[in-house]
């Protein structure tokens, strides 16, 4: 038996509960990962919120793991008991708010040495999306500029961080004044207070009235929006939350750009086996970031299992700033 937290219908993070479960058993091309520690994220809530056709109750949550594989399925041959991984699970299996997960072996990256279990369960979920969005999508070249929304939170925090390791010429991120200079901290040149500001003004007044090359918006389809009037000529924006609404009505004649819709965890169950190996591909690149301390994992709270109803509703809030960690 194992210790997990559980959600026995939809509901808010506060219905979540401890209990004890059976050990889940690897199937053919899987591998049981003993937990050690497990990363909170928005999806969390989002999901549990709702529900999902494939849950089976009681289901546990949780999307990133790091931990010791301790059991192999059928066909792995990458993997054996003893290796330390991380990886970005599927929302739709069980997950790693409990002492052992099971996932798919190819989607699994090694942990280096140098790297904690807690920095290594930090970034899969947000790290890997802004990773994907800036690197493979909109391929961030040295001497771009480039807009980051909520700069304090998971996926802006990395972005700013990985813009800033990229070559980004001028990093611009929104944030609130509390996390200003967390958020200058992490790389910002610039951090414009959403609340009070108007942020179009202050990005064409920073850019001297080009706008930015690339924009990172996880926030919701309204801001998103009214980012295409931010882009510079031939600028690219990436979107989590939600694109914008009237992107084929948005075609002034001095202006040309591309807009990409984001969904790393999509990449689980859709058919498609070298988005789902590119989890891998790309966590082990990340994580060569974090090893040579060019990032940081952003670990600002380590949590007990227990507290982790009170995180999420925290999270919701948007009460928090960085990421926050389970520990085993």
């Amino acid at each position: 038996m194992m210790k997990a937290l559980v959600l026995l219908g939809p509901g808010k993070p506060d219905t979540l509960q401890i209990a004890e479960l059976p050990l889940p058993e690897p199937g053919p091309g899987e591998i049981r990962v003993r937990i050690h520690a497990a990363g909170l994220n928005p999806v969390d809530y989002k999901a549990a919120a709702n529900g999902h056709p494939a849950w089976i109750y009681p289901f546990v949550p949780g999307v990133d793991g790091a931990g010791i594989v301790d059991a192999v399925g059928d066909g792995v041959t990458e993997w054996k008991s003893g290796d330390r991984v991380a990886y970005h699970g599927s929302f739709t299996k069980p997950g790693t708010f409990a002492e052992y997960a099971v996932t798919t072996a190819h989607t699994a990256a090694r942990i280096p040495e140098e790297l904690t279990f807690e920095e290594a369960a930090a970034f899969p979920c947000a790290g890997l999306t802004a990773y994907q969005a800036l690197q493979r999508k909109m391929n961030l070249q040295e001497g771009q500029s480039v807009l980051i929304h909520a700069g304090a939170g998971g996926v802006g925090g990395y972005a700013v961080q990985l813009a800033k390791v990229f070559g980004a010429s001028k990093i611009l991120a929104t944030a609130s004044p509390a996390n200003a200079d967390y958020v200058r901290s992490l790389g910002a040149d610039e951090v414009i207070d959403y609340n009070t500001e108007d942020v179009h003004a202050r990005v064409m007044e920073l850019t001297d009235g080009l706008g930015v090359d690339l924009i990172l918006n996880s926030v919701n389809r309204k801001t998103a929006q009214a980012d295409l009037s931010m882009l510079a000529f031939g600028g690219q924006l990436a979107v989590i939350a939600g694109a914008p609404e009237n992107v084929a009505d948005f075609q002034p004649s001095t202006k040309t750009f591309s807009v990409h819709k984001l969904m790393l965890g999509g990449a689980h169950g859709s058919g498609n086996l070298r988005a789902e190996r590119d989890l891998a591909v790309m966590a082990g690149e990340f994580m060569e970031l974090l090893r040579t301390r060019r990032i940081q994992a952003m670990v600002t709270e380590t949590l007990a299992l227990e507290d982790v109803p009170a995180a999420l509703t925290r999270m919701s809030e948007r009460h928090v700033r960085g990421k926050m960690v389970v520990k085993f």
